[in-house]
C-alpha cells in the first residue's frame, strides 16, 4: 500500500532519472526563493523586529509642528519641555536628545572630531541602554550653569573654563578605539569643543539612537553628556531638543496625543508667537515613525520580490506539466487498477515537495549572498540596515516560501494528473502522451508570466525615469571639483580670535596649488545639516501669523563663487560685510517671488528673527539661484543666507574648497594647511562634494537597482517559459506542420503560424499586465521624481520592449519548426 513516505522515496528516484529537469526546476524556484528571502531580511530588520529597547511598544517620539507656516517636525525648546514635563501626566518618562560634531583633545591622542549628544540624564534609563563600565547620568549632572558671555552658544556648547566640568559618557565603540578599552579613563577628563568633561560612565556595546534621518540625529554618537539646561527659565524660541516619550502601561498613542494637543493649546494661548505659527504637537509610535519613510520602498520591493517568486512557481508548472504529461500512461494504469484520486495526485505533488524543498535549501544560500549586496547598495537613510541578517524567522520564511510555492506550481499539473483519460492515454504513443494533454493549462501559465514580468518592467522603467530625472536636476550650485571637509568650531576664543583663525585657515588653503575657491558654512547643500530661520515683511509686523519659515544658511564671503551659485541681482557678500554689524541678507529666488512678488528684491527691508529672540529688519543685497538643500527630488524651502560675522563668528563650520582636477588629491595638503594653523583642530568628513550628491540619489538608485534585477529575472523566466511553450506547441504539431508543408505550404508562413501564436500568447499577458500596472504602480508615487506613476511613455516603451523579448523567444521555435523535413513530420518523429 502506497504511503505518503513511499511516495516521496519513489519521487526521489524519478528526479534523479531526469537531473536536467531536476536542476532546471530546482535553479528557478531557488531564484525566487533567494530573492524573495533576501527582501524579506530587510522586512524583518527594518519593519518588524522590535526596537532594541526596554518597552519599544510604548516609546513615542513626540514633535511639534507649525502649520500655518507649514513646518512639520520642528524641534522643541527648552520652556516647551518644562511644560510637557509637568503636564504629560499619560507619560511615564520624557528624554530629550540633540547631536552635533564636537572635537576631542587631550592627552591620549590625536585631536579628533567626533559625534557628540547632548542628553537629559533619564535618557539611557528610559531607553534600557546598560552602563557596561562605570556609572549612568544622576540628576545633579544636568545642574545649569551660568551662560558665557558673548553670542548665545550653540545646544552642545561647553560651560565657561570656571564652571564644573561637564559628565561625560561614552559609547563602547569609541572607548575602545581612543582608549583601547583602558577600564582607567573613567574619572579622566577629555577637552570636548572647549569644554573640559570627565568621563563617568562606558555604554553597552551596539547601542544607536534611532530616529528618522530626517530629524537630523546622529545614530551612533562616541561621547554622550548631560545636557545642563535652565528648563525654568529656558527661551521659548531656540529650539534645538529632540523629544523621546515612554507611555505608562495601558495608554494609547491618540490618548496621549490628545493630552498633548490640550498642552499645544495652552501654549498657543500663553504665547502669541506659536499661536500666530499654529504650534500643535504630535505623538508617534516610535518603531512606526523611525521607517515611516522608508515602508512604501521597502514594501514595494517586497512586491516586486512575490512576483519574480510567482513567476518562478509559473516556470516549474509548466515543467511539471509536461512531465505529467510523459507519465500519462503510468497514471492511466493506476486508474485502471482502481488508483483512486488522491493516490493520483500524490506522486506529483511529492516531487513538488521535493523540488521545492531543493529550491528553498539553495534559495537560502543565495539569499546569504544577496543579503551583503543589499547592505553594501542600502542607502544610509535605510535604518538598522546593518541588523539585516537569516535570522530564525527569516529561515522560517524560506520554508514557508518553499511550501507554497510547492503549492502554487504543483497544484495545476497535479488536478491535471487526478484526471487521466484512460482510453487516450492507453493507446497513444508515449510522445503523444507527453506532448498532447495540458496545452490550455500551459498557456495560461505562460500568459500570467508575461502578466507579472510586465509590471515589474514597468516598475523598473519609472524608477530608470527616476533617476535620469534626479541625474538632469539642477541642484543651484556645481558639486563637481569641490571638497568638503568639517573643522571644529572655533570656540572657547573672543570673537575677534574666532575670526582672525578663520581668515587665516582661509588664506592657507587659497594658497594651495591648484585652489580656485575657498568658503565654509553651516548648514552646506545636501550635507544633512538643518538651520531654520523666520522671516517677514511689513504685514508680520500687524500679523505675527504672516512670518514665514526658511532655512538659513552662515555663510563666509566667497560663499557663492566657490560654489558657483548663480547671482541673480544684486552683489554678493564682501569681506566688509563680515561684522555683527553689517545687517545685510541675501535670498534666493524662492524667497524673492513670495516676499517681493513681481518686483525687485535688492534694496528691500526683510524682518528676520535669526540672532536673537526678537525679529529685526535686513537689508536686501542680494538674489541668488535656489539650492536644493535637503533632497534633489524636491525643492524644498526657500532660503536665507547671513555671514558668519553677522552671527558672532566661528558658526560656519562645513568647509568647500574649489580646485582645478580631482579634489581628493588635494586632502593631504588641506590637513597639513588644518594642522599648521593649529594642531588642536581635528578635521572630519572630508569627501568630494560628488559624495554628497550620490548619497541624496541613493534610496533612488538603490531601489532602481534592485527593482531592476527583480525584473531582468522575471523577463528572464517570462521569455524562458514562452519559448518552452513554444517549444512545445511546435512539438505537438509536427504532424499538422507536415501536412502543411505537404500541401505547398511555405517556411516562411510556418515561421510565422509559430511566431504569431507566440506574440498572441505575449499580447495577452501584456494587457493583463497593462491593467494591473496601472492599479499597483500607484504605490510606487512617493518614489518617484519627475514622472507619474502612469507614465503613458514608460508604458508604451515597456510594452514594446516586450514584445521584442516575445518576438526573440519565439524566433528558434519557429525557426525549428520552419527547417522540419515534411517526409519525417508526417511519420511523426
Amino acid at each position: 500500500m502506497s504511503t505518503p513516505f513511499k511516495d516521496l522515496v519513489h519521487a526521489a528516484r524519478g528526479l534523479r532519472k531526469a537531473p536536467a529537469f531536476t536542476l532546471a526546476a530546482a535553479l528557478t524556484i531557488a531564484l525566487g526563493i533567494g530573492a524573495s528571502t533576501a527582501i524579506f531580511s530587510v522586512v524583518n530588520a527594518v519593519l518588524l523586529r522590535p526596537l532594541p529597547y526596554k518597552d519599544p511598544d510604548r516609546l513615542v517620539i513626540i514633535t511639534s509642528d507649525m502649520r500655518n507656516r507649514n513646518v512639520p517636525d520642528f524641534p522643541f525648546p527648552p520652556g516647551d519641555v518644562k511644560d510637557l514635563r509637568e503636564d504629560a501626566t499619560l507619560l511615564e518618562g520624557l528624554a530629550a536628545v540633540v547631536t552635533g560634531r564636537q572635537a576631542v583633545s587631550g592627552d591620549d591622542g590625536e585631536p579628533e572630531q567626533v559625534q557628540a549628544a547632548g542628553v537629559t540624564p533619564n535618557f539611557f534609563s528610559l531607553l534600557g541602554a546598560r552602563v557596561a563600565l562605570g556609572r549612568n547620568f544622576v540628576e545633579s549632572d544636568a545642574t545649569p550653569q551660568p551662560a558665557p558671555p558673548g553670542p548665545p552658544p550653540g545646544p552642545l556648547a561647553g560651560p565657561p573654563a570656571n564652571a564644573l566640568p561637564l559628565m561625560a559618557v561614552l559609547s563602547h565603540g569609541f572607548w575602545q578605539r581612543r582608549y583601547g578599552g583602558d577600564p582607567g579613563v573613567i574619572g579622566k577628563s577629555i577637552d570636548l569643543g572647549g569644554a573640559r568633561a570627565q568621563v563617568v560612565g562606558v555604554l553597552q556595546p551596539g547601542f544607536e539612537v534611532l530616529f528618522p534621518p530626517r530629524l537630523n540625529i546622529e545614530r551612533t554618537p562616541d561621547v554622550y553628556t548631560a545636557l545642563r539646561i535652565d528648563y525654568e527659565n529656558g527661551s521659548r524660541i531656540n529650539v534645538f531638543l529632540r523629544l523621546i516619550g515612554k507611555l505608562k502601561p495601558g495608554v494609547s498613542v491618540a490618548r496621549a496625543e490628545g493630552q498633548m494637543e490640550g498642552i499645544a493649546a495652552d501654549l498657543r494661548h500663553r504665547f502669541p508667537i506659536k499661536e500666530a505659527a499654529g504650534v500643535h504637537f504630535r505623538v508617534e509610535p516610535m518603531h512606526a515613525e523611525l521607517v515611516a519613510d522608508v515602508r512604501p520602498a521597502i514594501l514595494a520591493l517586497m512586491g516586486a520580490v512575490v512576483f519574480v517568486l510567482l513567476i518562478a512557481c509559473a516556470n516549474v508548472a509548466n515543467l511539471l506539466l509536461v512531465r505529467a504529461g510523459g507519465r500519462g500512461r503510468e497514471l492511466a494504469v493506476r486508474a485502471a487498477l482502481g488508483g483512486t484520486r488522491r493516490h493520483l495526485v500524490r506522486p506529483v505533488l511529492a516531487e513538488s515537495l521535493l523540488v521545492a524543498g531543493a529550491g528553498a535549501a539553495l534559495g537560502v544560500l543565495l539569499a546569504r549572498f544577496g543579503i551583503q549586496v543589499l547592505v553594501r547598495l542600502g542607502p544610509a537613510s535605510l535604518p538598522r540596515l546593518d541588523a539585516v541578517t537569516i535570522d530564525r524567522a527569516v529561515l522560517a520564511f524560506a520554508v514557508l516560501a518553499g511550501l507554497c510555492a510547492a503549492i502554487l506550481f504543483g497544484l495545476v499539473p497535479a488536478l491535471r494528473a487526478s484526471r487521466p483519460d484512460l482510453m487516450d492515454a492507453l493507446r497513444s504513443s508515449g510522445r503523444t502522451a507527453a506532448l498532447g494533454g495540458g496545452r490550455l493549462a500551459r498557456s495560461a501559465v505562460v500568459t500570467a508570466e508575461v502578466a507579472l514580468s510586465f509590471v515589474l518592467l514597468v516598475g523598473c522603467g519609472l524608477m530608470f525615469r527616476s533617476f535620469v530625472a534626479l541625474q538632469r536636476t539642477d541642484p543651484g550650485f556645481e558639486p563637481a571639483g569641490v571638497l568638503t571637509f568639517v573643522v571644529q568650531n572655533f570656540r572657547g576664543r573672543t570673537p575677534d580670535a574666532r575670526a582672525a583663525d578663520m581668515r587665516q585657515l582661509a588664506e592657507r588653503l587659497r594658497a594651495l596649488p591648484g585652489v580656485r575657491g575657498v568658503t565654509a558654512a553651516t548648514p552646506l547643500p545636501l550635507d544633512g545639516g538643518l538651520a531654520n530661520g523666520r522671516w517677514g515683511t511689513e504685514e508680520a509686523l500687524a500679523d505675527p501669523s504672516k512670518f514665514q519659515q526658511a532655512t538659513s544658511h552662515t555663510v563666509l564671503p566667497g560663499y557663492f563663487e566657490t560654489m558657483r551659485t548663480r547671482l541673480l541681482a544684486g552683489r554678493t557678500f564682501t569681506e566688509a560685510d563680515n561684522t555683527p554689524d553689517a545687517k545685510l541678507v541675501i535670498i534666493d529666488r524662492v524667497l524673492a517671488a513670495k516676499a517681493f512678488p513681481n518686483q525687485s528684491a535688492v534694496g528691500k527691508r526683510l524682518l528676520v528673527r535669526i540672532r536673537s529672540n526678537e525679529a529685526e529688519w535686513l537689508e536686501v543685497v542680494g538674489v541668488v539661484e535656489h539650492e536644493r538643500h535637503e533632497s534633489l527630488a524636491a525643492e524644498g524651502r526657500e532660503a536665507m543666507f547671513f555671514t558668519d560675522g553677522f552671527l558672532g563668528h566661528g558658526f560656519a563650520g562645513r568647509w568647500a574648497v574649489r580646485v582645478a582636477g580631482d579634489p581628493a588629491r588635494l586632502a593631504p595638503p588641506v590637513r597639513a594647511a588644518v594642522k599648521e594653523l593649529n594642531p588642536l583642530l581635528a578635521v572630519a568628513e572630508m569627501e568630494p562634494y560628488q559624495a554628497l550628491v550620490d548619497r541624496a540619489q541613493a534610496p533612488t538608485r538603490f531601489a532602481l537597482v534592485m527593482i531592476a534585477i527583480f525584473a531582468a529575472i522575471a523577463a528572464l523566466l517570462a521569455s524562458v517559459g514562452l519559448y518552452g511553450v513554444l517549444s512545445t506547441a511546435v512539438r505537438q504539431r509536427t504532424a499538422e506542420i507536415g501536412v502543411r508543408m505537404a500541401f505547398g505550404a511555405a517556411k516562411g508562413s510556418i515561421f510565422q503560424l509559430v511566431v504569431t501564436q507566440g506574440l498572441k500568447l505575449s499580447g495577452i499577458g501584456i494587457l493583463l499586465g497593462l491593467a494591473a500596472a496601472l492599479a499597483l504602480t500607484r504605490v510606487m508615487r512617493s518614489m518617484l521624481v519627475g514622472v507619474a506613476p502612469t507614465d503613458p511613455l514608460t508604458f508604451a516603451a515597456i510594452a514594446g520592449l516586450f514584445v521584442l523579448i516575445a518576438a526573440v523567444a519565439s524566433w528558434l521555435p519557429a525557426r525549428r519548426a520552419a527547417e522540419l523535413d515534411p517526409t519525417v513530420a508526417l511519420r511523426g518523429e
